[in-house]
């Protein structure tokens, strides 16, 4: 199949006022500052969008603001619509589908985790049977959700029982998984990669799309990796790569999430703090984190 998800496709922090309720005015900023980048396809709602962290109605509202926002432009939105109530996904993939999303995703369950792929492949194919003219991608992210079943088997499992499965949101280091994933049936499915850190080896295994959080604050350098794998310059590309690991792991040791909507507010999109369970940085870790970032040069790093 032709990729749907190719490029960059920024993973969209869902943006609140300070006292942690939702602040949809900035999600014209946040969609002005993508496209702005070249980032034409943005993924709500996910794990960077604390989707774990809203309500049903709080997601419901974000997505038609999104879908507003969109209107009009060359950004395609696509949806995250996975919970650990099978109602309430039901309910947003029904949504998305209203809203004209390009494809929506889901997460497993986490919390009573399907311990067999034909329950997980239960539960999605209920979710995607919502949205029947919608492509679905299952969202794999194990670090986060605790199931870890084998993505070329779910893919073998799943394929035709789903008639819209699209392909996989691929968020895991396994490489050896990625590239039987990329193989299935001749390439038959659209596995855009979920692991910034290491989008280069992705490209190189024959990844046409990723999905990440720092597209939203760091897209040029990405950009410039694309351009440079392309060209077939690959110490430009993994110059471009190194910097993107220095990066996220200066974002890591102060805490991912919080961090990187601090350095969104600090390129003048505040998207606010994250809620809890996340922390968020003090005002001294603030400070230090925008010393750091300029030695390391960021701010040259992503002019465009």
């Amino acid at each position: 199949m032709d990729a749907l998800l190719t490029g960059l496709v920024a993973a969209a922090h869902t943006p609140f006022f300070q006292d942690g309720s939702l602040n949809l005015a900035v999600v014209e900023q946040q969609a002005a500052h993508l496209l702005a980048h070249d980032v034409a396809t943005v993924f709500i709602g996910g794990s960077t969008g604390e989707s774990h962290s809203l309500s049903l109605a709080e997601r419901q509202t974000l997505a038609q603001r999104w879908a507003e926002v969109a209107q009009g432009t060359r950004l395609r939105v696509v949806v995250h619509v996975g919970s650990n109530c099978l109602a309430d996904a039901i309910t947003l993939a029904a949504q998305a589908q209203q809203l004209g999303a390009v494809a929506i995703a889901a997460l497993a369950p986490s919390y009573y985790k399907p311990r067999s792929l034909e329950t997980l492949t239960r539960c999605l194919g209920e979710i995607a049977a919502a949205a029947p003219a919608t492509p679905f991608y299952f969202y794999d992210i194990p670090a986060l959700t605790g199931v870890d079943f084998s993505m070329p088997e779910f893919l073998a499992h799943a394929h035709g029982r789903i008639p819209t499965l699209a392909g996989i949101k691929f968020t895991n280091s396994d490489l050896m998984a990625y590239q039987l994933c990329l193989r299935f049936q001749a390439g038959a499915l659209d596995i855009p990669y979920g692991c910034d850190e290491y989008l280069l080896a992705a490209l190189a295994l024959g990844a046409k799309g990723a999905v990440g959080s720092s597209y939203n604050f760091a897209a040029p350098i990405y950009q410039r990796l694309f351009a440079a794998f392309q060209r077939g310059d690959l110490a430009a590309a993994r110059e471009e790569q190194f910097r993107s690991v220095l990066l996220i792991q200066t974002l890591a040791r102060i805490g991912y999430l919080g961090a990187a909507k601090a350095v969104m507010d600090m390129l003048g999109v505040p998207v606010g703090p994250a809620r809890l369970p996340n922390n968020n940085p003090t005002a001294e870790q603030l400070v230090a984190l925008r010393s750091k970032l300029e030695a390391m040069s960021f701010f040259d790093w992503i002019k465009a």
